[in-house]
């Protein structure tokens, strides 16, 4: 699939699920809580649909984030668990800008996807692979992950605030359930204890 135009859903388990934080990606800005201001993409224009998906397998925290400090998110898909994530309906461009950012690569590279199977987009050693995930609506949906995950570390209060905050929007999860999920996510204990996540919830 090369086509710039075509639609395809990119599924978001991590900071992300935020959606003013994936603006900040689409449309340029600097989130809550980050040490970086991003640019955006070529293509400022916001996602066509967001909803929110469940996705079988396993999100775990590791490695040291630039942006956020402390553990970044990683899904892996052997586990059984339930991950959460928001899928946007995005352009394929727009998805080749965002992995652009992410890896801190100018944007303008446009994205060959495998024609099924995982994509191994080039441009980042830690977020290297674009996981197939099936179809939604009749398009495909994508999640961005690593091929091998770096040492297990738990992820900064900014970046538990962030994805505390986009599982409050439309995920159906009280305070509780909310808590216990991030919890429950490898790399978290024993640094992030129940109590302490319960404090990072928003107001």
């Amino acid at each position: 699939m090369t086509d710039p135009e075509t639609y395809v859903w990119y599924a978001a388990y991590g900071t992300n699920l935020s959606t003013a934080r994936l603006r900040c990606y689409v449309s340029g800005g600097r989130p809550s809580g980050a040490a970086r201001h991003y640019d955006g993409c070529r293509d400022t224009s916001p996602p066509r649909d967001h909803r929110p998906v469940e996705l079988a397998g396993r999100l775990s925290f590791a490695g040291e984030s630039g942006v956020w400090g402390g553990g970044m998110a990683f899904f892996a898909v052997d586990g059984g668990d339930v991950v959460h994530a928001r899928a946007y309906l995005l352009r394929l461009q727009q998805l080749g800008d965002l992995v652009a950012q992410e890896a801190r690569r100018p944007v303008g590279t446009d994205l060959v996807l495998a024609v099924d199977g995982p994509t191994r987009h080039g441009l980042s050693r830690t977020y290297d692979v674009l996981l197939d995930l099936g179809e939604l609506d009749g398009h495909r949906m994508l999640t961005l992950t690593g091929t091998s995950l770096p040492a297990a570390n738990a992820p900064s209060a900014a970046y538990v605030r962030t994805m505390l905050e986009g599982l409050a929007d439309g995920f159906g999860l009280d305070a509780d359930a909310r808590v216990a999920y991030l919890a429950a996510a490898g790399g978290v204990a024993p640094h992030w204890s129940v109590e302490a996540l319960r404090r990072m919830l928003p107001a």
